[in-house]
């Protein structure tokens, strides 16, 4: 990545050499609030204001990233012109926000942390960024708030699962609509259990980073409760390929269930390579979490298999329905869960910004934290102030055949786990070590 040379001089740098003589003659957006509140990270903006996103357009969940793009940008039209949830929202006006029309800028993360660090700094310190959004990697998404947190620039997850997120490496500057391991876990428990009975040997394979390691935990956790014994769990590489070496220990005349916690392409090649093996002929299989493009990847390797999903366009409610005709109308295809999720995390912020008046971030965050909303699909939900983590319902869905299968849909939901049946105080579980922050 280029440097800047010290010669030069930033926006950022300019910004704070008028902070003592007003900022008349930059061109600053939103020039009164900017005069009400001092300089901070890429606030006050110069010009149109930018929103960054960072998705995997390379590795593993890269077929995960080119929908969240879609979403992005369908996102920032409608924020501009109106259309989709814009148009039902009190809170937006689709003549930009703040009267301000919205540019963006993206870049592949390439499903690596390191990488996804180098790529938000550029969109935080070239393109002056206020706003960043984006994921698909847990691992990527912590690296990248931990960045929002040091510069002060707002940051909207989109697609990590990670207990980690909202948990011990929780920031104040991040906001996580997606839940998490914990909650999928006590979302499969009674469906799963119901099916398959409540004393059974199981043995896991997960992915080893942060992710899988706390979907490891959760699993184990939660069924161990039920009465289930765990056997083994084995880390594997993110961006494994070939699995049979993993498949092949796992001991079929005393497993029940066997977990696969890989997600992506990782999740789409361990299951499809687990059936070919007939290792569904002497156990079950589960999936904590997938989507539409991993479900579609694997095939008919999905039927019958257990799993959670972020969102699906079968969840039937006035919202749900219309981000999916939006979506199918501007890209003639059904959307997926993190495409959901890229949308609703876009408008989510703006939102906010126009409740606050103000793109200064503290203020913006205050607009996010503890507001109750009932308006992206998912019923009503609760953004929680202590961890900033989305209070919300979990679909179960179980992988239909690969001759019911139909264009977008790949599996059926079992049960909408509601959002009173799942979670934990903020002084319990992945809350509980969670330290935000400060604001300014």
């Amino acid at each position: 990545m280029a440097r800047r040379e010290k010669t030069d001089v930033s926006r950022r740098d300019v910004v704070k050499m008028a902070g003592a003589t007003g900022l008349a003659g930059l061109g600053v957006a939103g020039s009164a609030s900017a005069q009400e509140y001092p300089p901070i990270g890429n606030f006050p903006i110069q010009g149109n204001p930018t929103f960054g996103f960072t998705v995997p357009q390379s590795g593993p969940y890269s077929s995960e990233g080119q929908d969240e793009l879609r979403a992005y940008r369908m996102a920032v039209e409608h924020l501009n012109n109106g259309g989709g949830w814009v148009d039902n929202w009190s809170d937006l006006s689709g003549n930009g926000v703040l009267d301000q029309q919205i540019e963006f800028v993206s870049g592949d993360t390439a499903t690596d942390a390191d990488t996804a660090r180098q790529t938000a700094r550029r969109m935080i310190q070239r393109d002056q960024a206020i706003m960043l959004s984006g994921g698909s990697s847990s691992a990527v998404a912590i690296a990248i708030q931990e960045l929002c947190q040091r510069e002060k620039v707002n940051y909207m997850c989109c697609l990590t699962h990670s207990n980690d997120t909202t948990g011990k490496s929780c920031v104040r500057y991040s906001f996580r609509e997606m839940f998490n391991a914990y909650m999928s876990a006590q979302a499969l428990v009674p469906p799963v259990t119901n099916e398959y009975g409540g004393d059974n040997n199981f043995y896991q394979l997960y992915a080893d980073y942060t992710w899988g390691q706390t979907v490891q935990s959760s699993m184990s956790q939660f069924f161990g409760e039920a009465g289930w014994n765990e056997m083994n769990s084995v880390a594997t590489p993110l961006g494994t390929k070939d699995f049979s070496s993993y498949l092949s220990q796992v001991p079929r005349d005393q497993t029940d269930v066997l977990f696969l916690d890989h997600y992506g392409l990782d999740g789409a090649n361990s299951l499809s390579q687990a059936k070919e093996m007939g290792l569904d002929e002497d156990m079950e299989i589960v999936v904590p979490l997938y989507n539409r493009p991993m479900a579609q990847a694997a095939g008919g390797a999905i039927e019958d298999v257990f799993g959670t999903v972020a969102w699906d366009s079968q969840i039937d409610n006035p919202p749900s329905n219309q981000f999916t005709q939006a979506f199918n109308d501007r890209y003639d295809r059904i959307p997926s869960g993190p495409a959901q999720l890229a949308y609703a995390q876009t408008l989510q912020y703006a939102a906010a910004v126009q409740r606050a008046g103000t793109f200064y971030p503290p203020e913006v965050i205050k607009q996010l934290e503890g507001r109750e909303y009932n308006n992206i699909g998912m019923g009503q939900e609760l953004m929680r102030k202590c961890d900033h983590q989305a209070q919300r319902a979990v679909p179960v869905v179980k992988g239909l055949s690969e001759s019911e299968q139909q264009q977008g849909q790949f599996f059926e939901i079992v049960n909408l786990t509601g959002a009173d049946q799942l979670g934990y105080s903020c002084d319990e579980g992945p809350a509980g070590e969670c330290e935000l922050g400060p604001y300014e």
